[in-house]
């Protein structure tokens, strides 16, 4: 399935049916994300129920720490 994150296209697995799922797949489940997907902002607690489909365009933002 071909997706645009960050504004880049990417192909994923098909078996990757949810916001979750997707972040799992990048190795990013265990930081702070804030995901937008064509232009809407999902919570965190609605990631694993919110399905993605061909060509969604998301933005995943995390916070990095540093001085």
């Amino acid at each position: 399935m071909k997706l645009q994150i960050n504004g880049e296209q990417v192909e994923i697995p098909e078996k990757i049916q949810t916001l979750k799922d997707l972040l799992i797949h990048l190795q990013l489940q265990d930081q702070v994300i804030i995901a937008e997907i064509n232009k809407e902002i999902i919570s965190n607690h609605k990631q694993g129920e919110t399905e993605i489909k061909k060509h969604d365009n998301i933005e995943l933002v995390r916070f990095v720490g540093g001085g």
